[in-house]
């Protein structure tokens, strides 16, 4: 299922400026090896996102080789910091390679693990926590998430569309993660949160 109407994805797109080089080289490195990146559109927004939140300091569960943390670290502050966390060490390989090329290696610490244990490693508090871990344990982040995160920060989670099959009954564990996961934020009196349908569905909860 389209969420965005691909006439318009491509409208925005092209109005957009040109990505650095190491940025494309990404982009065609996530679409040819059919590997699960955010993409341009949503790098776009989550780079508006950490200018927006002054962000100094931000968490990522479940970074990949490293496409979002590119994207946060352009609207990083200058003394900031990412903390990347994946469970594959080959990602890890990759996409320090990348930020070398970046130029934005020093303000990034990438730790090799299940995200949501390395998480629990810090205290924060966090001006964004980025969610992007399997889908079936989307709903058992939000405890984790939410006391590491400052007042006013973003906790922002991919995939809350997933395809369009949150809009189906039933469904995979997947899907009922997902699911489960935007009925927990939604509901939350600590969050202020709204689904932003660009890609497939990116979940921005503000904490009170």
């Amino acid at each position: 299922m389209f969420i965005v109407n691909p006439k318009i994805e491509k409208y925005i797109q092209d109005l957009m400026p040109p990505m650095s080089p190491v940025l494309q080289e990404m982009t065609q490195y996530g679409y040819q090896n059919d590997f699960p990146i955010i993409g341009p559109l949503c790098g776009q927004f989550l780079q508006q996102m950490a200018v927006a939140a002054n962000a100094n300091n931000i968490f990522e569960m479940g970074s990949g080789f490293g496409y979002s943390a590119a994207w946060f670290a352009r609207g990083l502050q200058p003394d900031g910091k990412i903390i990347c966390a994946d469970g594959d060490p080959n990602n890890r390989e990759r996409a320090i390679s990348y930020f070398k090329r970046l130029h934005i290696d020093d303000r990034i610490e990438f730790h090799v693990g299940r995200a949501q244990e390395i998480l629990q490693q810090f205290k924060g508090p966090f001006d964004i926590i980025f969610n992007d871990v399997d889908k079936e344990q989307y709903p058992d982040t939000l405890d984790l998430v939410v006391p590491r995160l400052r007042k006013g920060g973003l906790f922002i989670t991919d995939n809350a569309l997933w395809d369009g099959q949150v809009t189906e009954p039933g469904g995979d564990i997947y899907t009922m993660g997902v699911k489960e996961f935007n009925k927990q934020i939604f509901a939350r009196r600590d969050l202020a949160t709204m689904i932003v349908p660009l890609r497939d569905g990116l979940a921005v909860s503000v904490k009170l």
